[in-house]
């Protein structure tokens, strides 16, 4: 029986891509060896072929309004915060930041405090990126390209999985949001997709970026399988990169996935994975 082999592909967007700016627009939240990770994906996917059985990508997908975004939030003294400001449930409480409608008060510090619990993640205010609509939300044109070329060659369908449009909880994991929100089913956990990668035989996983959206999507589908056996599950890692300053984190992540059993490889070593 012929193996059946899926590639994810964790937020391949343009705002994560360092493109040059263009008319088209500018990259939001750029990472640095994006646009090139992204250059070799569409590259394997084109050598890989008709070796894929299944594409998914998910898509991070804002409201320009969100709790990890700079409108949200304002100083004590009332002015502007910046994007790459970590904030704290302590913080909120002493008065240092608070939201700009103080309606949103109790909620923001029931979540940052639910957050908080969990050990994962401080909140980051992230500048404004992935705003359903815009330019930057649109996937990085070689991938598409190329993902495109397997739909018509295949005659398949890339499955997208949208995640990120509450703005109550931030939505690095495509299989859960960090606090899901009871009254929405699209935070909480994703069993269709888990489902879904969990028919395959290799689970090919790539994206940016490796130290937030790649590595909470793969914790969370490691931890949800239900047919376990992580060595299925094969981290493309020079299809992959970090934000800037979170190097750490992306290592230790690969670190921690490689001794749970998942294993790593680069393009190059895939394909040759894909003939055996």
């Amino acid at each position: 029986m012929a193996r059946r082999i899926q590639l994810l592909i964790i937020d391949p967007q343009n705002d994560f891509c360092d493109l040059p700016a263009s008319a088209a627009g500018t990259p939001a939240l750029p990472v640095a060896g994006a646009d090139a990770d992204m250059q070799r994906l569409a590259a394997f996917i084109d050598a890989a072929g008709d070796a894929l059985t299944d594409i998914t990508v998910t898509l991070d997908s804002h409201h320009r309004l969100d709790i990890a975004h700079p409108g949200f939030w304002r100083t004590g003294a009332g002015g502007a915060v910046s994007p790459f400001t970590p904030i704290t449930a302590a913080q909120v409480r002493a008065g240092d930041y608070l939201p700009r409608e103080p309606a949103h008060l109790p909620r923001a510090l029931a979540y940052l405090d639910t957050l908080e619990a969990a050990g994962r993640y401080t909140l980051m205010v992230w500048p404004v990126h992935c705003e359903i609509g815009s330019w930057g939300h649109n996937v990085h044109a070689a991938v598409r390209a190329a993902y495109n070329r397997w739909e018509e060659r295949r005659g398949a369908i890339v499955a997208k999985v949208n995640k990120g449009a509450n703005p109550w909880t931030e939505h690095y994991s495509a299989v859960q949001a960090e606090v899901p929100d009871p009254a929405d089913e699209h935070t909480q956990l994703n069993q269709g997709l888990i489902d879904a990668l969990d028919q395959s035989d290799v689970l090919l996983i790539a994206g940016e970026a490796s130290s937030h959206c790649v590595k909470a999507t793969t914790e969370h589908i490691v931890q949800h399988l239900r047919r376990g056996r992580p060595e299925r599950l094969v981290l493309l890692t020079d299809c992959m990169s970090p934000v800037g300053g979170f190097e750490a984190q992306a290592a230790a992540f690969l670190a921690d996935m490689r001794a749970r059993g998942l294993r790593s490889a680069t393009c190059t070593e895939a394909l040759q994975l894909l003939k055996h």
